[in-house]
């Protein structure tokens, strides 16, 4: 069974069809004590980093979070869940010097696209679209994914793990390199949207029902 968790972030109903199609078993979780009997856990999430911290620590996701990743059970973030996971974002925050604390599931930060590079005739910011991505470590994850497969991005921040070779999965192109999917020990996150790829994010998110 794998539990999508329902912190008023994200498009639940996508998530859910899309692991249906592949014969897999899907709930949505609204409570924290949910997570005691769920084998595969996924935190999806469309919207601001400070609002989905806020959701998550008001609802009581946080902590209970923290102990299902101690288990040692599965878990995928994606999107806005895949940020949430790190230490910290400057999306919302009151400063550079005080940027909105995270899950510190993993270690690093969430930052903006650089302003500078995206002017009239250069890219938008948003990351909105389809873009391709390419790896060189063997994550479950991505198995049965050619090199190069196109994914649904829409994000204007993104993320920047501490130790990049231990952390990243896969990395896409949009202006800088940037990390595309993540995977440490029990641990995935994927910043464009499975659920929006068509049959390469079909294949992923069997890959996930089977690890």
């Amino acid at each position: 069974m794998i539990g999508v968790i329902d912190y008023q972030m994200g498009n639940l109903r996508s998530v859910l069809k899309a692991i249906e199609h592949v014969d897999a078993q899907a709930k949505v979780i609204s409570q924290p004590s949910e997570l005691d009997d769920i084998e595969r856990l996924i935190l999806p999430g469309v919207g601001a980093f400070g609002d989905g911290m806020a959701n998550l620590k008001r609802l009581g996701f946080d902590a209970k979070i923290k102990s299902y990743i101690k288990s040692g059970r599965p878990m995928l973030g994606i999107c806005l869940g895949m940020q949430l996971l790190f230490d910290s974002s400057d999306e919302d925050a009151l400063s550079p010097a005080s940027p909105v604390t995270g899950l510190s599931l993993l270690s690093g930060k969430v930052v903006r696209f650089e302003g500078h590079a995206y002017g009239r005739g250069k890219l938008k910011v948003p990351h909105m679209g389809w873009n391709t991505i390419q790896w060189d470590r063997d994550d479950p994850l991505l198995r049965g994914v050619p090199q190069q497969a196109a994914v649904y991005f829409v994000h204007c921040y993104y993320c920047v793990p501490d130790q990049p070779q231990a952390t990243a999965s896969a990395m896409t192109d949009y202006g800088t390199s940037i990390c595309a999917s993540l995977w440490r020990d029990n641990l995935w996150g994927t910043q464009f949207h499975p659920e929006k790829s068509q049959h390469i994010g079909l294949q992923m998110l069997a890959n996930f029902a089977g690890i």
